[in-house]
């Protein structure tokens, strides 16, 4: 049978049965320093329960999931014979999910999976969504900017029989979380990028501009302009972007794909006021301007305060869209292709229209929301900067 390891993070961190940490309760979300542990409602989970049920999970039917996902990775049968040893990384601690790294290694190739983990009720509802989701996106879209996932199932606590949900998926390799941080050599906000193998870095502002500019363009690869669907609830502050560094260039993926909806309730009422080329050209104009408002929100450090990206963000966003656009296959009733028809619906939009749409777009979300005074705030500068970007696109 193949061995088990368990370590936080990475090998310099091991952690087995009879450790101090084996018995104490994992955090529940990624802001825990400033957590204290209420018994009467949260869930207790221990770091023995989360490994010991990682365990369980991957063991099931003798390494079913485990060997169909690593000879599908190897494009060859294997048994689970050949796995010499799994190892078991606890990443981080998320709102809905508590993420693993867990390598499988057999004779000559070491293979990298993501074990997401949900321990409460919301999470657990999450992952099987998440899980639905991830793999119709998979199968609608050729190109693949999201993780592919291999299976899915529960799992109970060995010690309080509580039910943890999880499921198997791609990990992507050398990709490192990435967040807004103050730079101590300038005192500018910069983009830092996570990197626990090497150490932390600082992006450079070309490195900045690919960065915005990927992200919008996979973010507009995955909407649907005939159903205006689109991943939704996607945050920078939650790491749901990752980064991956060149020497000029960078490679960006989405790990988590929460919601995939319309982003109207009732289609119908739309359509009666608009005709199909107005309509999807519309719904794309509301996509846009709430993606660059949002494309433009972090929090210092991944947990501090929110923050608003500088300039540098707009055109690259406004950029990245259009590639993302371009893929798009052609829609019956446009004459000419979808980017080359909204690029003209923007251009005849006004200041005022810009203005306008934004504040009904800011208006409409939760209004205790902690980044709403923040967006509130540079609202009208965000719309100037980006009517002048839009601009620029009569000169291409």
């Amino acid at each position: 049978m193949p061995r088990f390891k368990f370590f936080l993070t990475n090998t310099n961190n091991p952690i087995q049965e009879g450790d101090f940490l084996w018995s104490a309760s994992i955090p529940l979300s990624r802001h825990h320093f400033t957590e204290t542990f209420k018994p009467d409602r949260d869930i207790f989970i221990s770091y023995g329960d989360y490994f010991s049920a990682a365990r369980d999970f991957l063991e099931k039917d003798r390494y079913e999931m485990v060997t169909q996902t690593v000879s599908q990775y190897l494009h060859r049968k294997i048994s689970f014979r050949e796995i010499e040893k799994i190892s078991i990384f606890l990443d981080k601690h998320g709102e809905f999910y508590h993420p693993a790294k867990v390598e499988v290694v057999l004779q000559d190739v070491n293979i990298p999976l993501v074990l997401n983990v949900a321990v409460t009720e919301t999470g657990k509802q999450c992952a099987q969504r998440e899980y639905r989701l991830l793999q119709m996106l998979n199968m609608d879209y050729p190109d693949s900017f999201i993780p592919k996932v291999y299976a899915h199932g529960n799992v109970f606590t060995r010690m309080n029989q509580v039910e943890i949900g999880m499921f198997l998926g791609e990990w992507f390799q050398g990709f490192n979380e990435f967040h807004t941080s103050m730079d101590p050599s300038d005192g500018k906000y910069k983009i830092v990028v996570w990197d626990d193998d090497h150490g932390y870095f600082f992006l450079t502002t070309q490195q900045t501009m690919e960065l915005y500019r990927k992200a919008a363009k996979i973010l507009t690869y995955y909407y649907n302009v005939e159903t205006f669907e689109q991943i939704f609830s996607w945050h920078h502050a939650a790491g749901d972007f990752v980064v991956k560094c060149r020497t000029n260039d960078v490679e960006l993926k989405l790990v988590t794909v929460r919601q995939y909806k319309s982003m109207f309730a009732n289609n119908i009422a739309l359509e009666d006021s608009y005709s199909y080329k107005e309509l999807i050209l519309e719904a794309l104009l509301v996509f846009f301007l709430n993606m660059a408002i949002k494309m433009r929100i972090d929090r210092l450090d991944g947990v501090g305060e929110i923050i608003w990206s500088d300039d540098i963000a707009l055109k690259e966003i406004l950029q990245g869209f259009f590639e993302g656009l371009a893929l798009k296959p052609p829609i019956v009733g446009f004459p000419e292709p979808l980017d080359r028809c909204f690029r003209q619906h923007l251009l005849a939009c006004s200041p005022a229209d810009f203005f306008d749409l934004n504040q009904a777009i800011v208006h409409r979300y939760p209004t205790k929301a902690p980044e709403v005074p923040v967006i509130r705030h540079h609202l009208e500068k965000h719309v100037e900067e980006l009517y002048q970007s839009i601009r620029q696109l009569e000169k291409v």
